[in-house]
């Protein structure tokens, strides 16, 4: 969707909808704004069902301070009107209540972002400002004093968050990929001690932003299969948000067209809509031209060369699996049938393998081995199809919930080896290479 079309009053409905129906706020916490080029604030009223919202219902704060609309701003407007005064480059602010955040509100903490470099990317360092009345004065000179000082991502103590953007879009993602930090370092702490990214291994992301040679496309040209594999993808980029397996800044599908053509989503991208256009076409290592591919098109494309049977690749960086991979585990699939099956043995990668050592990646990726934890940087499953790819993405965040889920109660049982073997037998399994036992993940597991 290209929101720089919207009215503000109905990209701020839109946004609020997605805070909401993704459980990011309650029907009467959170406030969002706009500031339009005349000096004009758009923004959502007090005391309307947040489920419920139309566009109507805006409130607009004329730059002489006129008030127009239904209802009465925001109570929070004060804090929204002093972050504007503070930051002349931002034009939007989000604030909500979603519960990773409000827990490291309450416990009076804020999160390291250099946990996954979307997070750092994204937010940067952030703040803490200390506690004010809500809807006071005392509370907007707090925030904005924060604001004044660079930062875009502010913790308020006992309260919950404020972020701000130049678009609504861009702080939206800011508070939604924190929120995502957030969650995923709570679920980190139940397994060890996470771990962080250094600045030059940030660098090393930043550095592979390649150029890449284009080709001139001809959609006119475009076979059925491409077609097909287009809204196939899409679906999929969808469901994979709507289930939590993506956020808007994480995540990179792509799919074999055939020997020489590969499609994979684009950098940057909203993986909440993506249109099947979005997408972009790899051809002998050119992209279609006017498009920018997702900065994982290298290493796609390296399993794409040296696996011919490989049909589609996910990169993903979902709660429960990023938990494994910011503490540098591996997620033990010894759990229960489907896992095993689906998923076989798990392997654990250097954070810098996706980046400059395709030939470790190429090695340890394939259909008999098509899942891998990528240390800081997510999951990474190759399928025969699309289709196939996100089943065994599912299976493998599911299988690493269910294991910090056994924790509180004792930990997880591992299956026992003879029941692997049967397991490789009745499904015509090929068994795996012989691999050292402390080479997979025995997270408080206890063996039969």
């Amino acid at each position: 969707m290209r929101y720089e079309y919207l009215h503000p009053r109905d990209e701020l409905v839109l946004t609020m909808q997605r805070i909401y129906r993704y459980k990011m706020t309650t029907t009467s916490g959170g406030n969002l704004s706009i500031l339009d080029e005349n000096g004009d604030m758009w923004i959502t009223p007090t005391g309307v069902d947040k489920g419920t919202l139309t566009p109507n219902d805006i409130v607009c704060v004329r730059a002489d301070g006129r008030i127009e609309g239904l209802h009465k701003p925001s109570s929070e407007y004060p804090f929204h009107k002093a972050i504007y005064a503070a930051r002349r480059d931002l034009r939007s602010v989000v604030h909500a209540h979603p519960m990773a955040l409000v827990a490291f509100s309450i416990a009076h903490k804020v999160p390291d972002t250099k946990l996954f470099h979307q997070a750092w990317r994204s937010n940067g360092a952030v703040a803490f400002a200390p506690y004010g009345t809500p809807g006071s004065e005392d509370l907007g000179v707090k925030i904005a004093q924060k604001f004044e000082e660079g930062f875009d991502s502010v913790i308020l103590e006992n309260h919950g968050v404020c972020c701000g953007g130049k678009t609504l879009q861009e702080a939206f993602q800011k508070f939604e990929t924190l929120e995502v930090c957030c969650k995923i370092l709570i679920k980190a702490h139940g397994l060890g001690e996470p771990k962080f990214l250094t600045d030059q291994q940030l660098q090393l992301q930043s550095k592979s932003d390649v150029p890449i040679d284009s080709f001139e496309y001809d959609p006119t040209m475009m076979t059925i299969r491409e077609k097909d594999l287009r809204n196939q993808l899409c679906k999929f980029i969808e469901r994979g948000y709507r289930q939590g397996l993506l956020t808007t800044t994480t995540g990179t599908f792509s799919a074999r067209i055939d020997s020489e053509k590969f499609l994979i989503t684009p950098y940057p991208l909203d993986r909440h809509s993506v249109l099947p256009e979005d997408l972009v076409m790899i051809r002998k290592g050119k992209k279609e031209f006017g498009k920018h591919p997702s900065r994982a098109v290298f290493s796609h494309k390296a399993l794409y060369d040296a696996h011919p049977e490989i049909g589609a690749i996910i990169n993903a960086c979902p709660v429960n699996a990023m938990a494994f991979s910011v503490c540098h585990r591996s997620i033990d699939t010894y759990t229960i049938p489907e896992s095993y099956v689906f998923v076989r043995e798990v392997s654990l990668l250097p954070f810098e393998t996706v980046f400059n050592d395709f030939a470790a990646l190429t090695a340890t990726l394939a259909l008999q081995s098509p899942a891998a934890v990528l240390c800081n940087n997510g999951v990474m499953v190759v399928g025969q199809n699309v289709l196939s790819a996100f089943d065994k993405l599912e299976v493998l965040e599911h299988s690493a919930e269910a294991v910090l889920d056994a924790q509180p109660i004792g930990g997880h049982v591992a299956m026992s080896q003879k029941i692997i073997d049967d397991l490789i037998e009745a499904f015509h399994l090929e068994r795996p290479a012989p691999k050292p036992s402390a080479s997979r993940s025995r997270t408080r597991s206890r063996s039969r």
